[in-house]
This record gives structure tokens, sequence and C-alpha cells, in this order.
């Protein structure tokens, strides 16, 4: 019985924050989710300008973080962590989406479970030593005809895309649409009414 009765709290427990994050605590758990995500954008960003303007040699290239901790940068774990991170941030702050910014935060999703399949396969690879199609290195399906570089760039491109798109919706829902977000109902996202 009392087994129970801690999976029923802790289930609880789980639907009161998600509540939180999606209602009270939704402009912040946003924010913050954004930030890590702009972050790695970041990364990504200096990484291509280091191949493509600097001309580093492409195993050089590993943006800031990979300059100061190659290790860690090479790590399919640190790849695979930033992929279920951003999985796990789409679901979680699903709930206070709606209309069309649900649409929009959808396709986010969709694509980011691509994304973390992809992970998934290169993490397995780096893990197990059995790399898919004879490569001497982990390589994830559609980099069998992309270079990595350029297909985390497009990844990153295609799920950052319309979660903007659809945070850009959240924030300013088109007039007369009906939102329960907490963000709306707080002010949060409030724009200033001029006299």
């Amino acid at each position: 019985m009392s087994v129970a009765v801690h999976v029923a709290s802790s289930r609880s427990s789980l639907r009161t924050l998600y509540d939180a994050l999606n209602g009270p605590w939704h402009r912040g758990a946003s924010v913050a989710f954004l930030t890590v995500v702009l972050a790695h954008w970041v990364e990504h960003l200096l990484q291509a300008l280091q191949i493509f303007v600097l001309g580093w040699p492409r195993p050089a290239a590993l943006g800031v973080l990979g300059v100061v901790f190659p290790w860690l940068v090479t790590s399919e774990w640190l790849h695979y962590a930033y992929a279920i991170v951003m999985l796990i941030g789409l679901i979680v702050l699903r709930g206070a989406y709606q209309g069309r910014a649900r649409a929009w935060w959808d396709v986010a999703l969709v694509l980011q479970v691509w994304h973390h399949f992809e992970h998934a396969l290169l993490l397995g690879q780096a893990l197990t030593g059995a790399n898919l199609f004879g490569s001497p290195v982990p390589v994830s399906i559609l980099q069998l005809v992309v270079q990595r570089a350029e297909l985390h760039l497009f990844y990153n491109a295609v799920v950052f895309v319309p979660m903007l798109i659809a945070m850009i919706y959240h924030a300013f829902p088109p007039t007369g649409t009906a939102t329960t977000c907490a963000c709306h109902r707080f002010g949060f996202w409030q724009q200033p009414q001029y006299q």
C-alpha cells in the first residue's frame, strides 16, 4: 500500500511542477530554456566561423568550449545531453502553448525527436565502438550526405525557427485570441498600453 501512495504522491508532485512550469513559472522557464538554446547556437555559429571564415581544420574547430575543454566537446555525451535537454524542454513547456503557437511548437518538437534519434545513434556507436556503415567514427544517418558541422547547424536551425515562431505567437497572440497562460494573466508578456 505504501508503494502505491508513494507513486501517487510522486505523480502528484510531477503534475504540480508541470502545471507551475506551464503556469506562473512559464515565462521564467521559457527564458531559461531559450538561454540554453541560444548558448548552444553560439557554439555552433562560432564553430562555423572557425571553419568557413578563419579556415581552421575541422578537427580544431570546436567553438569556445572546445578550445578550452576539447575533451568535453568531442564527447558524444555532451551532444546527447543537449539533445535530450532540448527534447525534454519542448515536451515540458508544450502545455502553455495554444493555437498557432502550439502548432509551431509541435513542429519544433517533431523535428527535435529526429535530432535526438540521430544523437542517440551517435552515442550508441561511441559506447559500443560499433560504427554504422563501416565508418571509422560514429556517424548519423544524414551525416552520410552532409558533413557533421553543417548538419548540426541545419538541425539546430530547423528546430529553433519553429520554436521561435511559437514563442512569438505565444507572447503576442493574434488579436482576439484567448489564452489561458499565466504569462498573460500576470502581465509578463503584455505590451505597454499607450494613451
